[in-house]
Formats: structure tokens, C-alpha cells, sequence
């Protein structure tokens, strides 16, 4: 395994071809899924190691992708907590009582989750059997920031003022929200290398909404403590999107790798973030709802942009959208390996 393209990349070693992999490669886009979704619910798949394995493995099955990403989902740790939430058809997670107050946050559990999340482990276990070595599995988990939105916000939102409000407002009351996170993300994450995984991303999804000085302040110390809590062990992704302001924060908080979405070249991102760290993305991924030829002319501008460099993990700025065609998903990982070695 210490062969495998995507590991070598990570460690930004030379490899023969950009290896690639895309978020939410398993998921609603796949014919498959959808069949196994119209008898389970998404919070059973998770919870049923066999139903989580299945859904891991099937874009491995069609597609070339140089990782498999564990199916799984980073709100997960809420329900242990004391938050717990379910997926409303057409508008995502919903927590049955967000957080509103100080007391709230005092009220939260914390748990191991080599019991409370075993079944994700059992996932990992089954997984890793069934690859036999095929290709790496990317573990993962929410930064504390992204959790804690979901945790104030009750779900997804647009301009997280719940969320802005209590950090501001009750900054000791957030930062020990962040910390009860940062606890259990790192003691997960570290289940999950215990259980197999050849890597872990930590998804700060949301982060871009923070400004460089708020992320200094209220962010980046958690998800610092849970890179240096996990780094070393195995390789590390740190991902986030509208992150183009803060690639140098995002760096500094930890990560092998850091994760560019569509909104800055990715050589410029790459300036910003350090020569020391590995880089993945940055495809917009409603490219892959359009035309082959501009799928492939901005995937030749990325890999130009790059040069060769070693360090350069292909995937898009964030997962790929349930209306993508499987065909252009399964062409484009087929485009990068073939374009890259020619650039070789």
C-alpha cells in the first residue's frame, strides 16, 4: 500500500500518474445508491456496516479512482452527544433541539467511540477486507467549527448569524464547545486509524464563512489540536471551501494536504498554502454537468497549473452534485490519469 499513487502524493513523492478521487464519489449520482436508498434511509446505511461497505465500494467498481472514502457521515458524533437529528427529504440533516444557550453546551455528553460509533469502525474493518489492498481508505471526520454549526444552526445555513452570534457573544461558552469537539473528532479519528484507514480528511466544510482574524480566533486552535493529535500516524486532508482568504491559516492549523476549491487557481493556492504541504482539488463540480470538452479543457488547466509538481491529488472543490452523469465522473478519472502521464 505504501505504493499507491495517492499515498505518495500525500507525502509529495513522485508518482506515475495525478492520482484522483472526488467527494461524495459514492452517493446519489450513482444508480446503485439510489436503489439501495429507495429501501434504507441514509442514517442506516451508516449504521449497518454491511449497507456502508456496499456504498464504499461501488464507484471503486466503475470507477478509477486512486482512494475509496468511507461512507459514512461527519454528524454522526452529534447523536452520542445528546444532539441527536435525522435528514429531511430535500433540505438535509435537522437536529431535534439545536443549541441555544451556555447551558446547553455544559449539558453535552462526551463518549468513546470505539462503542458509541463501533458500527463505523465494524465499517472500516469489512471495508479494508473486501479492498484487499486495491486501493487506500480515507477515514474522516468534522472540524469543530463545521460541527458546531450544525450543532447552533439546526442544520445548513446561509449566513450562520445563530452560529456568529454565540461565538461573539459567549466567546469562553463556544471555545469550550470547540474543545468538547476537538476531544472526541481526535479520539475518533484516532479509532478510525486504529481500525484501518490508510488516511483521514477533516471536513471544515463551512469555515470559509470566517474572516482570517475570526478563524485565528475561534477556529484554528481546535482543528490544530486535532492535526497534532492524529498527524503522523497517518496521511492527513484538510478541506474546506471559500477558503481562498484563509489558505494560510488552514495551513498553519495542520494537514498533509489541504484541500482548493474552484474559486482560486490552484497555483496560486499553493503559494499561499506553503511549499511544504501536499494540494488536492480544485474542479468546479458543476463542470461535470456540462460538456466533455470543458470538463477536459479545465482539468488540462489545472494539471498545466501544476506543472508535475509532486503533491498534487486531483478531486473537485467539493462533492459531486446528485444530477452528475456517471459516464462524465468516469471519464474525467480516466482524463486525468491518462493526460497526466503524457505530462510526465
Amino acid at each position: 500500500m505504501t505504493t499507491s499513487r495517492f499515498l505518495k502524493a500525500c507525502r509529495r513523492e513522485p508518482v506515475d500518474a495525478t492520482p484522483v478521487w472526488f467527494m461524495r464519489q459514492a452517493g446519489r449520482y450513482m444508480a446503485e445508491y439510489r436503489a439501495l436508498r429507495e429501501r434504507h434511509s441514509l442514517l442506516e446505511i451508516c449504521r449497518i456496516p454491511d449497507l456502508a461497505t456496499e456504498v464504499t465500494l461501488q464507484p471503486v467498481r466503475r470507477m478509477e479512482v486512486d482512494a475509496a472514502i468511507l461512507f459514512s457521515d461527519l454528524l454522526l458524533p452529534l447523536e452520542p452527544m445528546g444532539l441527536p437529528f435525522d435528514f429531511v427529504k430535500g433540505e438535509g440533516p435537522q437536529l431535534e433541539k439545536p443549541i441555544e444557550t451556555p447551558a446547553d453546551i455544559d449539558g453535552l455528553r462526551t463518549f468513546e467511540p470505539r462503542e458509541a460509533l463501533g458500527h463505523v469502525l465494524d465499517a472500516i474493518r469489512q471495508i479494508q477486507h473486501e479492498l484487499a489492498g486495491r486501493v487506500p481508505l480515507i477515514g474522516f471526520a468534522g472540524a469543530p467549527f463545521t460541527l458546531a454549526s450544525y450543532a447552533i444552526e439546526g442544520g445548513h445555513s446561509n449566513n450562520f448569524a445563530r452560529t456568529k452570534a454565540l461565538m461573539y457573544g459567549h466567546a469562553d461558552a463556544w471555545h469550550a464547545l470547540c474543545e468538547k469537539f476537538a476531544t472526541i473528532v481526535s479520539d475518533y479519528l484516532g479509532a478510525q486509524i486504529e481500525a484501518g484507514v490508510d488516511a483521514v480528511q477533516v471536513f471544515d466544510s463551512w469555515v470559509g464563512t470566517l474572516s482570517a482574524a475570526d478563524y485565528r480566533e475561534f477556529a484554528l486552535p481546535h482543528t490544530q489540536r486535532i492535526f497534532q493529535s492524529v498527524g503522523g500516524r497517518v496521511p492527513t486532508i484538510h478541506f474546506g471551501t471559500g477558503t481562498a482568504t484563509i489558505l494560510a491559516e488552514l495551513s498553519e492549523a495542520g494537514g498533509d494536504v489541504i484541500g482548493v476549491d474552484w474559486r482560486i487557481p490552484i497555483d496560486t493556492a499553493w503559494q499561499r498554502i506553503g511549499d511544504d504541504r501536499a494540494v488536492q482539488g480544485n474542479l468546479d463540480p458543476t463542470v461535470l454537468l456540462g460538456p466533455s470538452h470543458r470538463m477536459f479543457s479545465q482539468t488540462d488547466d489545472i494539471l498545466a497549473r501544476v506543472g508535475g509538481r509532486p503533491g498534487h491529488i486531483f478531486n473537485l472543490g467539493h462533492g459531486i452534485l446528485p444530477s452528475t452523469p456517471v459516464e462524465h465522473v468516469q471519464m474525467l478519472a480516466q482524463y486525468v490519469h491518462s493526460s497526466s502521464r503524457r505530462r510526465r
